[in-house]
């Protein structure tokens, strides 16, 4: 028990020889340090399904995920350990407020891999959906290559029916006026199969032989731009059949079919929801618990340790720069009297030799 809890302690970063002074508020430290133990396992189960869905290998996501699981571990008890009480709460609370925003963004990195696991089976169901939604895409991208040359062959298609529609349509028009006028029910309204009958049934043959050589050049036109229609159907067909049908099963498609469903569930927006909080609530709990705790025998002894070391440390500096400052004053007037005094040396040396000068 002593080792695991010596482990605890460790997690959570205290100095041992300070906390062997402060015996009660060993169990404090231990649960903190559990709580940053804990956060690291977390940290690594999560990363390693992650990571699987990625690599789909085992070994890779255990390795990956237990460097991951390490360094969120090592982050969250360097957190907790360089927070120091100091006994006024809006100091601490200042002190705290970055770590706190670090430990939230690590809590919703941690959670969202888990929370994919959690809803794994809505998510298949999902991604089954999105991936034809996926596949329907790319079809009708596809399609869109053929769409316009598709169009133009039915509009030319259309138009040659078009014109042999219009030109049945007078053909039967000048028939029905030759056979009116010969039954008495239309024309001359006389019956019989006189002049004006003939008129008429020679302009009926007439339309009817200009439909025969419309419809001899239209026909095969039809018939060869129906097979052109046909061979762009089976090209696209052919291509639609050469796309590449790989399983839509990403990390980012889980991510994408948990945003969708919890677009379209209020349940599972809301179990998400709660299990990241409950991720931010685990992951701010050490931190919480030294921001409100009040200060206990190991913040005074760790206090005073570092009060010693500081006011050594200041101690040194002082001495240093007073030495150093004692040193610079020294050396400053001594140059400054030595070239004064050289100064006058050099003013009587040119005195004697003026005086010279002028005896000469």
């Amino acid at each position: 028990m002593k080792s695991t809890g010596d482990f605890f302690l460790f997690c959570a970063g205290t100095d041992a020889s300070i906390l062997d002074k402060c015996p009660t508020d060993r169990n404090k430290y231990m649960g903190i340090g559990a709580t940053v133990f804990f956060t690291g396992v977390l940290a690594f189960f999560s990363s390693s399904y992650a990571l699987y869905t990625v690599f789909e290998s085992y070994v890779m996501a255990v390795a990956f995920g237990l460097v991951w699981g390490l360094m969120i571990f090592n982050l969250d008890r360097y957190i907790v350990m360089s927070m120091k009480s100091q006994g006024k709460w809006w100091r601490d609370a200042w002190v705290a407020f970055p770590r706190l925003v670090m430990a939230v963004l690590l809590a919703v990195v941690i959670s969202k891999p888990l929370e994919l696991k959690i809803f794994e089976k809505e998510i298949r169901a999902e991604l089954v959906q999105m991936e034809q939604e996926v596949f329907k895409q790319q079809e009708d991208k596809v399609k869109e290559r053929y769409t316009g040359q598709i169009a133009d062959v039915r509009n030319q298609i259309a138009a040659l029916r078009t014109d042999i529609s219009l030109k049945t349509a007078f053909r039967d028009s000048l028939a029905r006026v030759a056979i009116q006028e010969a039954d008495g029910t239309g024309g001359s309204k006389q019956r019989n199969l006189g002049p004006i009958y003939k008129v008429k049934k020679a302009a009926a043959e007439q339309a009817q032989t200009e439909l025969d050589g419309l419809l001899a050049v239209h026909q095969p036109a039809i018939q060869e731009k129906e097979r052109m229609l046909q061979q762009l159907d089976s090209t696209a067909q052919s291509n639609i059949a050469t796309l590449d049908r790989n399983r839509y099963d990403g990390l980012a498609a889980r991510i994408d079919a948990l945003s969708r469903l919890t677009q379209k569930s209020l349940a599972i927006l809301y179990a998400s929801l709660f299990l990241t909080l409950l991720f931010i609530a685990v992951e701010t709990a050490p931190i919480l618990v030294k921001l409100i705790s009040q200060r206990g025998p190991y913040d005074y002894v760790l206090h005073q340790e570092e009060q010693v070391f500081e006011m050594a440390n200041l101690e040194k500096t002082t001495l240093l720069r007073n030495s150093v400052q004692n040193k610079l004053k020294f050396d400053t007037e001594i140059g400054t009297y030595r070239t004064e005094a050289n100064i006058e040396t050099e003013k009587a040396e040119i005195d004697r030799e003026r005086k010279n000068v002028f005896s000469v």
